[in-house]
């Protein structure tokens, strides 16, 4: 049956506000400084009518020429482009110096016209949103992911366009400067709460990946709570903790134990003293003014983390992220290996800081690597999950050569890689001596023979598998594309051992046969936590820790010295020997 006129719906129109758009257009026609205000706050999409679109990107490219605007050099603009007529020709633009009331008020007319533009997107979001419902994707979680990210781009819309020209950022950056020399003050970031950290590092920059690894046993889950602590009780900075490992109770008992300084073991039992509730009712008070939020979701995605976080900030602000810890992660993408996945996990915490623009902590336990040592002060080779080479394993270069690992540190050359499942040539980003590590030589029948670490993984019919999962009968790949089978691994002590980066394929060939390399970290600022009394019951070190700064992409290295206060879970200065 047909529907009557009276039974439809009525024709909605996208909210818009004429008058608003016209008493900008006629503003900047009148005042240069109309035109400077206008322009920090609108787009030429922002405007509804299309004809005040044209006019806007008019009086933009005369105002950014340096030439005068008015309504004659507007209007000579406009017939250059051939729009004039299209508008209403030169009366429409000479109407438009009527029909604002005051250029002085040209920021406010600015601000109802982005608001009315930022409905339509958000309208625009909503269809899209729909869109992508009825699509039926494959992956729910995907969808769901993409729809808040179209929502999140309505909110977010001005940031900094993508291409800035030198001279600006030129400008910018001075102004900075000028800005800090005038504060006189060095920590530029989010201050770590540690002077001497700070002092090295300029404190956690926004945008940042920050690693912060260690053995187990070591403290570092006590460290970024310390950093959260500092971020949000002294600087009143938005914190979000995702707590992979301890409940969200364990988390506030630790932050209450280092903030009352009561130990955390009579905390834990309930054996307090009277001095004690003193001190928690203090600590209370000021954690509960404290904008720190706790997700201890034991399986939260990459995806569930991005959203909560846009979430929040839109909400309360975002001035920190805190992850603990890395390898308890679990990536939605299908990767050869665990050594790939959290690469890709690594490399998608970076794309949140730069989202966010925050720093974004995360926690990361180092490899079995640092035990085999004398010295078990951990190095950046010890972070990565990769296996290494002994130094007299032949690469198989791009142009056929074999030269020894060892030979290679320091050089980026072009070597034989497996892509697709045929041998081609892949180009290095580093090759480098990750330490002395026990070794063990894989023979196989195919009379291949090479010394490994027991993790560096080796390519079979089944993907990539770790030496130490390898048993004689098993096949893995040659340099010729075919498979040969191991014979025999054996253990032969430890030696010095090597390691090669090959961003595309991830892989090379060694000794003929194809192995994976290490992927790089996407961090930039990677912090190594030391506590020798961990190894040393006896050490004359008892109670002090290396905070070792292994990698600064923007700044030096080097090791900051902090006091372990067991009792109540937390560091501080070595020199002051207190915290906050």
């Amino acid at each position: 049956m047909a529907v009557r006129a009276a039974e439809r719906p009525p024709l909605r129109i996208p909210p818009h506000n004429l008058d608003a758009e016209q008493s900008v257009l006629g503003a900047m026609l009148e005042s240069k400084e109309a035109i400077a205000n206008v322009v920090e706050v609108l787009q030429p999409n922002d405007f509804y009518k299309p004809s005040h679109s044209h006019v806007y990107e008019a009086i933009l490219e005369l105002y950014g020429a340096g030439q005068p605007v008015d309504a004659i050099t507007v209007a000579d603009e406009l017939a250059r482009r051939g729009q004039l007529e299209a508008i209403g020709g030169t009366p429409y633009i000479a109407g438009l110096l009527d029909a604002y009331p005051t250029a002085s008020a040209a920021a406010r007319y600015a601000r109802i016209v982005e608001e009315h533009a930022l409905l339509r997107r958000l309208i625009d979001a909503g269809n899209t949103v729909q869109e992508i419902g009825f699509s039926m994707p494959e992956s729910v979680e995907e969808a769901v992911d993409r729809a808040e990210e179209v929502v999140y781009a309505v909110g977010d819309r001005r940031l900094r366009d993508d291409v800035q020209p030198i001279h600006k950022l030129l400008v910018e950056n001075m102004e900075a400067i000028e800005t800090l020399y005038d504060r006189g003050e060095h920590v530029t970031g989010l201050a770590s709460g540690f002077p001497d950290l700070d002092e090295m590092t300029a404190g956690f920059q926004p945008s940042n990946l920050v690693i912060v690894a260690a053995r187990p046993s070591m403290g570092k889950s006590a460290l970024l709570s310390d950093f959260a602590l500092h971020a949000a009780v002294g600087q009143s900075a938005p914190v979000v903790i995702f707590s992979l490992e301890m409940s969200r109770h364990e988390v506030v008992q630790r932050f209450l134990s280092s903030q009352a300084k009561v130990d955390s073991q009579r905390l834990r039992r309930g054996s307090l003293q009277e001095q004690d509730w003193t001190r928690l009712s203090a600590a209370l008070g000021r954690l509960a003014e404290a904008p720190i939020f706790i997700d201890d979701s034991a399986s939260v995605s990459l995806m569930e983390m991005r959203a909560k976080c846009r979430r929040l900030k839109a909400k309360t602000g975002l001035g920190l992220v805190l992850v603990d810890y890395l390898q308890l992660m679990q990536s939605t993408r299908r990767s050869e290996n665990r050594q790939q996945e959290v690469a890709d996990i690594s490399r998608e915490l970076k794309i949140l800081a730069r989202e966010l623009e925050v720093p974004v902590l995360c926690a990361s336990q180092l490899n079995r690597g640092v035990e085999y040592r004398a010295d078990k002060r951990p190095l950046l080779a010890d972070l990565r999950e990769s296996g290494c080479l002994a130094g007299e394993t032949l690469v198989t270069l791009g142009d056929g050569r074999t030269v020894p690992i060892a030979s290679l540190v320091g050089e980026k050359p072009a070597v034989a890689t497996l892509a697709e499942g045929r041998m081609g040539v892949g180009v290095t980003s580093k090759a480098w001596l990750t330490g002395r590590k026990p070794v063990f030589r894989l023979t196989t029948s195919g009379g291949c023979s090479l010394r490994a670490t027991s993790n560096h993984p080796f390519y079979g019919p089944e993907g990539w598998r770790a030496l130490g999962d390898l048993h004689p009968g098993h096949r893995i790949a040659r340099s010729e594309a075919e498979w040969d089978v191991v014979t025999s691994i054996e253990p032969e002590g430890i030696d010095d051992v090597y390691d090669i980066t090959v961003p595309d394929t991830h892989n090379f060939v060694a000794n003929g046969l194809v192995v994976h390399n290490s992927i790089e970290q996407d961090s930039d600022l990677v912090m190594f936590l030391y506590r020798d009394e961990v190894y040393n019951p006896d050490t004359e070190q008892k109670g002090e820790a290396d905070l070792i700064v292994a990698k600064h992409r923007n700044g030096p290295t080097g090791v900051v010295k902090l006091a372990f206060m067991n009792q109540y879970t937390r560091f501080a200065s070595f020199a002051r020997g207190h915290g906050f």
